[in-house]
C-alpha cells in the first residue's frame, strides 16, 4: 500500500485513547512511506492524524468540499489540498486514490465513509482491504450488527469477512498490507437472492 485513507472524527471524542490511536497511526504511516489521505480538517482526530505524518517527514493529501473550507474548518500546512464541489466528490475522490481504508472511531461521517466503500467492495468496484481501527472496541457493536446482518441474510459472509478490525494499529496495518480479499460468485449470489424470496 502506498496510499491509506483514514475516516475519523472531527471531534477528538472524550478519551484519551483515541488521540493516542491517531498518533500512533500517524506515526506508522510516515515510517512506511505510506501516503495519508484524509477530509483535510484542521479539527479533532483528522488534525491529529495529519499532523503526526507530516511531523514524521511523510505525505498528507486533504480532500475538502468547498462548503466546508468555506467554513474555515481546512488544514493550511498539508503536502497537498484538493478542492472539491460535493461530499459525493470527495468520497469519490478518495476511493479512487487510496490503497486502502481505515475508520477511525468517529460518528456519522465517519460511517458514511466506511459504508460506502464497503458497498463499492460488495458491488465489486473495489477489492482493496478496509479496516476498523478498533481503539478501546469502539467499533463492537457496529461488527455485533454486521454479523446479526450475515445472520439474517442481508449481508455475504464474504462481504463481511473483507472488512477487517484491529485494537493495534501496527497489528491493522500489517494485516491489510497481506489482505487477499474474498470474491463473490454474482451467479450464486443472485440465485441466493432468488431463494429467499421464494
Amino acid at each position: 500500500m502506498k496510499t491509506v485513507c483514514v475516516f475519523c472524527g472531527s471531534s477528538a471524542g472524550n478519551r484519551n485513547s483515541y488521540k493516542a490511536a491517531a498518533h500512533n497511526l500517524g506515526r506508522i504511516l510516515a515510517g512506511k512511506g505510506i501516503t495519508l489521505i484524509y477530509g483535510g480538517s484542521n479539527v479533532g482526530l483528522m488534525a491529529i492524524i495529519a499532523d503526526e505524518v507530516l511531523a514524521h517527514g511523510g505525505k498528507v493529501i486533504g480532500i475538502m468540499p468547498d462548503s466546508l473550507i468555506e467554513k474555515e474548518v481546512a488544514h493550511s500546512g498539508l503536502t497537498e489540498f484538493v478542492r472539491v464541489g460535493s461530499m459525493s466528490e470527495r468520497k469519490e475522490m478518495m476511493i479512487q486514490m487510496a490503497d486502502g481504508f481505515i475508520a477511525m472511531p468517529g460518528g456519522v461521517g465517519t460511517l458514511d465513509e466506511i459504508f460506502e466503500v464497503m458497498s463499492s467492495n460488495q458491488l465489486g468496484l473495489i477489492s482493496k482491504p478496509m479496516g476498523l481501527l478498533n481503539t478501546d472496541q469502539y467499533w463492537n457493536q457496529l461488527l455485533a450488527f454486521l454479523d446479526h446482518a450475515v445472520k439474517e441474510k442481508f449481508v455475504r459472509i464474504e462481504h463481511r469477512s473483507n472488512l477487517i478490525a484491529e485494537e493495534n494499529e501496527i497489528a491493522l496495518i500489517e494485516t491489510m498490507e497481506h489482505f487477499i480479499p474474498k470474491e463473490v460468485d454474482n451467479k450464486d449470489w443472485i440465485a441466493g437472492l432468488r431463494s429467499t424470496m421464494s
